[in-house]
């Protein structure tokens, strides 16, 4: 049924019982809304009393605008955001690139519609790199990806010897040096400094190089794409994580870690698969784990922690 000003009202119904009633209209920002979530709820007592044994649920109505202010869990759970407003909006090569200012997280880096970082989020950084955990005064790092510079910036305050940071999206750079200077300081300024290079390739071609040369490092960071969520670890992403392990071990010193976030803790089936593609890496790594809540995420996240398995050499 339509009605005033196009709204569309539609009750379906459903084989077993199942009965839904969707309202949908369209408001500007300055009026009230036609119905809110206290209206819904009067609603469905009124409709209590003409069908009995009802169970019903009334949800909050979802409010579309001209950008998104839904995004999903590691588990894809649909999460609304308090975001106001958009700052940077522009399709890289590689991606669709954002900035949105979110009233309680402040500016959030959201690539292809995936929240990533926002301004609030040091925990998710300083879990990555276990900060008090990890010395890295003096030590040579790689970073995988990495493009807001947040960790980046955080590895700098610990006196390391020489940083390369890895990262294949130029856009993602710039909209983060003018819009989340809070978290990345101004490492995204320049491409060089003192005791770190940004080098904007694909970071597999400066991996290969590095292991051609002979290159050995101390700590290599992958923050690049989260786990997959699949049933088997099979696909193009699965192959490229495994593909990453696999070469990063290759420029690793002895003594050297591989520290990676893993996905949400709500995806423990995902974060399995994971832990059985690191059982099977030549030679044999052993591995710890993290967990912190990022606030951006809204839940709790797993990071890994990979070594050589020196008591496991053989295997």
């Amino acid at each position: 049924m339509t009605g005033k000003k196009g709204t569309t009202v539609s009750v379906r119904l459903f084989d077993r019982g199942l009965v839904t009633i969707n309202i949908e209209y369209y408001k500007e920002d300055n009026e009230e809304p036609l119905i809110s979530f206290k209206s819904a709820r009067v609603l469905e007592s009124q409709l209590k009393k003409y069908i009995t044994f009802i169970k019903s649920q009334a949800y909050v109505p979802i409010k579309r605008c001209l950008f998104g202010r839904y995004y999903p869990t590691s588990d894809e759970r649909l999460l609304e955001y308090d975001i106001d407003k958009v700052l940077f909006d522009e399709q890289s090569p590689f991606q669709r690139v954002q900035i949105v200012h979110s009233k309680t997280l402040g500016n959030m880096l959201v690539l292809d519609d995936l929240q990533n970082i926002s301004e609030v989020d040091l925990i998710y950084t300083e879990t990555l790199m276990q900060r008090g955990k990890e010395n890295y005064e003096g030590k040579e790092i790689v970073i995988l990806g990495g493009g807001d510079g947040a960790l980046l910036y955080e590895l700098l305050k610990e006196k390391p010897k020489f940083v390369w940071m890895l990262e294949i999206d130029e856009l993602v750079m710039k909209a983060c040096n003018k819009h989340l200077r809070s978290i990345c300081g101004e490492v995204l300024e320049t491409k060089k400094g003192p005791n770190y290079e940004i080098i904007v390739e694909d970071c597999m071609l400066t991996v290969k190089k590095f292991i051609k040369d002979g290159k050995k490092v101390d700590y290599i960071f992958g923050d690049l794409t989260d786990i997959p969520i699949a049933e088997s670890a099979c696909g193009e992403l699965w192959e490229f994580m495994i593909d990453i392990l696999q070469s990063a071990f290759k420029i690793l010193n002895a003594n050297g870690k591989f520290m990676t976030h893993g996905n949400g803790a709500t995806s423990p089936e995902s974060l399995e698969l994971y832990e059985q593609e690191l059982v099977k890496l030549k030679p044999a790594v052993k591995f710890t784990k993290s967990k912190a809540f990022v606030p951006s995420f809204l839940e709790e996240w797993i990071f890994y922690h990979i070594a050589f398995d020196r008591n496991n050499e053989g295997a």
